[in-house]
């Protein structure tokens, strides 16, 4: 009889074994994810453009409309457009290329990212590329290229580079 106790016993600690097991399954994965909107943005534009794609189809954001909006203005990108309603709405962006077919953006180059965000005053905002690129800033007078935000006589987050 007393073989039996044991093995009771012994049982639930077997159980309860396997549910520590189990929970460790379960737990959260360490690390967080973190959406990086604007770099996803730049980077699929710049590989759409690598391969020759004529558009490309992105989650929308209203970010990412006016800085689509705002590289339309600047030359880089055709044309741009809000597809679908609510939950299903993607931003459409029709790529420009040269009568060569070499895609019109060079190179871009994310200064703000996530993690470190970088601010610049109107002092600090110099042409890119002796003028021959653009920097997208976010201000409180909402998504500007440095041209414009040295008119306005105003500083904000430096998003990225594009030349």
């Amino acid at each position: 009889m007393d073989t039996c106790e044991t093995s009771t016993c012994v049982e639930f600690v077997f159980e309860k074994l396997l549910m520590k097991v189990i929970s460790q399954v379960l737990r959260k994965v360490v690390g967080n994810m973190v959406s990086d909107t604007v770099g996803d943005l730049i980077i699929q534009i710049q590989n759409a453009g690598a391969v020759g794609k004529h558009q490309v189809l992105l989650p929308y954001s209203k970010l990412r409309h006016s800085i689509a909006n705002k590289l339309v203005e600047a030359g880089y990108v055709a044309a741009t457009e809000a597809v679908g309603e609510l939950a299903q709405k993607k931003l459409s962006l029709t790529l420009k290329y040269s009568e060569s077919g070499q895609h019109t953006i060079n190179g871009v180059k994310r200064i703000s990212k996530p993690g470190r965000r970088l601010y610049a005053q109107v002092s600090e905002i110099y042409p890119v590329k002796f003028g021959k690129g653009n920097l997208i800033l976010s201000t409180p007078a909402g998504i500007l290229t440095d041209d414009e935000a040295r008119k306005k006589n105003v500083g904000g987050e430096r998003l990225f580079m594009i030349w």
